[in-house]
């Protein structure tokens, strides 16, 4: 049942990549924690999704209850069915990777009449495509046309995204996690580490060193990867096992089947820094033990050596693996903990209205930002 929380409801309109189907993208479980969270605030949210053949045939969530789902065939017929409903919409929102993003952001941007924003999923490979003009959902001339800049990145990002790119506000907005779908299942632990990404040539490297090679030292314990887009041509060892996807209702059952799990950033956020992973949190809430590459701003998130273990080589891995189990399992609880205050659906929507109602009100200057987290829970 919503939770009518706010002062008045939104009619909130996102424009992205994919609700409708988790397979390949990290999207669609970010959209759907997030506007699950709007819901139960009381806010009316739709969706307009461009329908395309590797999602419609992978798709995981064709109906949301909490979401107006809508699917279109082109720009021309976004245009032309949800015109009106874009014009009158409180806020609009043009997520990154959108079909047609630079075309779409014009036209949200000439039509809209609320609050105008940008949701960047991909903050730091954005930018680096902007810097070699190769972004083909985004061009820099946008940017300013945006009332918030809302980005996965957080940190000297934002900084940058203000002064280089004018964006009038920017805005950090994380990745949440729907914690009554990820939560501790008592399951058997029989996987020693496991791992959920889909592949990419910048982070298998990383993958490599800290899952393939204890794998290869640790003959007698289990290992798995999930995850699509893996070349054939890749050889694993023998005790790592691989699935191509599992749809997010059976997340919570595989985390909590692993005595820890591991979590790689792209190389590109890890650059940036300020950057976790919906899959950081999905673990978390469901009390996993994480063992976390290394990046700026993880302790912004969760905090090293009592709430997630941080790796920087296959001793590392092997030496959290042969931890003591109530050991594991109190870093597991604390990251579980955390989470519930600080990382779930609700309190992501809460910092986002609070971003809106900057805008709406004319109020904070774009060098003053909102603080987030705990203290948004606290109005």
């Amino acid at each position: 049942m919503a939770q009518h929380c706010t002062e008045s409801s939104l009619d909130i309109v996102f424009i992205g990549l994919s609700i409708t189907s988790s397979w390949g993208n990290g999207h669609a479980t970010t959209y759907r924690s997030l506007i699950k969270g709007l819901d139960q605030r009381g806010h009316r949210v739709s969706f307009l999704e461009c329908d395309r053949p590797w999602y419609a045939d992978n798709r995981d969530a064709p109906k949301l209850p909490y979401c107006a789902t809508h699917l279109y065939k082109d720009f021309d017929e976004l245009t032309i069915r949800f015109g009106e409903q874009v014009r009158k919409a409180d806020v609009v929102i043009v997520g990154s990777y959108t079909a047609d993003g630079i075309e779409v952001s014009e036209w949200v941007q000439r039509e809209a009449t609320g609050v105008k924003c940008f949701y960047d999923i991909d903050t730091p490979v954005t930018l680096a495509r902007l810097r070699s003009d190769a972004c083909e959902y985004l061009t820099s001339e946008l940017i300013p046309g945006f009332d918030l800049m809302l980005s996965f990145t957080g940190g000297p990002t934002l900084d940058r995204l203000e002064s280089e790119f004018g964006a009038p506000r920017a805005r950090a907005l994380y990745c949440s996690v729907d914690v009554e779908q990820y939560r501790p299942l008592h399951l058997q632990r029989d996987i020693d580490l496991g791992y959920m990404g889909t592949y990419s040539e910048d982070r298998q490297p990383c993958l490599d060193k800290l899952l393939n090679g204890p794998a290869r030292y640790l003959k007698d314990k289990r290992f798995m990867v999930v995850g699509a887009q893996y070349p054939q041509e890749l050889r694993w060892p023998e005790n790592v096992e691989r699935l191509s996807h599992l749809s997010p209702d059976k997340h919570a059952a595989f985390y909590s089947r692993q005595r820890c799990t591991l979590n790689i950033t792209r190389a590109d956020m890890r650059a940036a820094g300020y950057s976790p992973s919906v899959r950081l949190f999905e673990a978390a809430a469901c009390a996993t033990p994480i063992i976390s590459d290394e990046w700026s701003g993880i302790e912004d998130v969760l905090t090293p050596d009592q709430e997630v273990m941080i790796a920087r080589n296959s001793r590392d891995v092997i030496g959290y693996l042969e931890c003591d189990a109530s050991e594991l399992r109190r870093i597991g609880l604390a990251a579980h903990e955390r989470v519930l205050d600080e990382h779930c659906s609700s309190c992501r929507a809460i910092e986002l209205e609070r971003y809106i109602e900057e805008v709406q009100r004319g109020s904070a200057p774009a060098h003053v930002r909102v603080p987030t987290f705990g203290a948004a829970l606290s109005r």
